[in-house]
């Protein structure tokens, strides 16, 4: 083999191995690139690496833009969760500890905990609303979703009225008052992270649906013996499910069995827990699921 056929030999060899490590494949015309083939070896590892440039721009924005935390927030670092879980763990021991210390204040301590509870959802809906009105940003599913969220929380509110919570007028006005600051406080963290609002409801809905398990735990046996509040059976019975459903954002079908006012707080308590999911979920690129829109694989008839 003559010196100048050794060096086109070479020459081509050098050019085949550096194509197949991907380190000249995106300076490639993009017809040339698609057109060829790879090798049977490196098939798989050639897909993956060009998954992401395959992806037209606006695909791309269109998944960016997926739901209000890529739109419009960022990540948390590990200490910012861990001072909302101190914050949250804090107000708990110092605030309701305290001022609803007894046996006998279980139920001024649910109504307070949920005439906060459903606030940070008209926080939410008070920033999309205001986004939408800007022309900022409008996704439909996320208003339904919040406002789906809220009007569960109202009913839990409904129910602990008509078992008497609200009959002190301190009792009232701490939680009333409580609420109003949280709001404000929950508008300005969802207009500057709305990862950051999400992830301190998280922690609240946790401590509730832990609070619910407790008393469930300790009062057992006497809460079996009293029947359900009207409100609680207007509203998982009798009532229109479609609301219901819409904050169940894991595709699941529930229904609770109400015989007495134990299966009522385990309703609570579920949907608390449902709650920690949606706002876990509201956290990632993930895009929230709705029964009604056919996005699961539920029957729901």
């Amino acid at each position: 083999m003559t010196p100048n056929n050794r060096f086109i030999l070479l020459t081509c060899l050098a050019a085949t191995s550096v194509d197949n490590h991907g380190t000249t494949t995106a300076f490639s015309h993009p017809a040339r690139r698609l057109s060829r083939s790879p090798p049977l070896t490196t098939a798989a590892t050639s897909s993956s690496l060009h998954a992401s440039s395959a992806i037209p721009p606006e695909e791309q924005q269109q998944r960016s833009d997926n739901n209000p935390s890529t739109k419009f927030g960022s990540p948390l670092s590990d200490p910012i969760k861990e001072a909302n879980k101190f914050a949250v763990d804090f107000l708990k021991n110092t605030l309701f500890d305290t001022f609803f210390a007894g046996s006998d204040r279980d139920y001024a301590r649910f109504y307070a905990l949920e005439t906060i509870a459903r606030v940070p959802y008209f926080s939410y809906l008070s920033v999309l609303h205001l986004y939408e009105t800007l022309g900022k940003w409008r996704r439909a599913k996320y208003l339904k979703l919040h406002f789906a969220e809220s009007w569960n929380e109202m009913h839990h509110l409904l129910i602990m009225e008509e078992l008497g919570g609200d009959a002190n007028f301190l009792d009232r006005f701490l939680a009333q008052h409580v609420a109003f600051g949280y709001f404000a406080l929950i508008v300005a963290l969802y207009l500057l992270n709305p990862v950051e609002a999400y992830n301190l409801n998280q922690d609240v809905e946790e401590h509730a649906a832990a609070t619910y398990d407790s008393y469930l735990k300790e009062n057992a046996e006497k809460l079996k013996l009293l029947p359900a509040p009207q409100a609680a059976i207007d509203y998982y019975v009798d009532g229109d499910m479609y609301m219901f459903d819409e904050f169940q954002t894991s595709c699941e079908m529930r229904r609770p069995v109400i015989e007495n006012l134990y299966d009522v707080f385990v309703a609570i308590r579920d949907d608390e827990l449902a709650h920690v999911k949606t706002m876990e979920m509201l956290q990632t690129e993930l895009d929230v699921t709705s029964i009604h829109d056919g996005e699961c694989e539920v029957d729901i008839f």
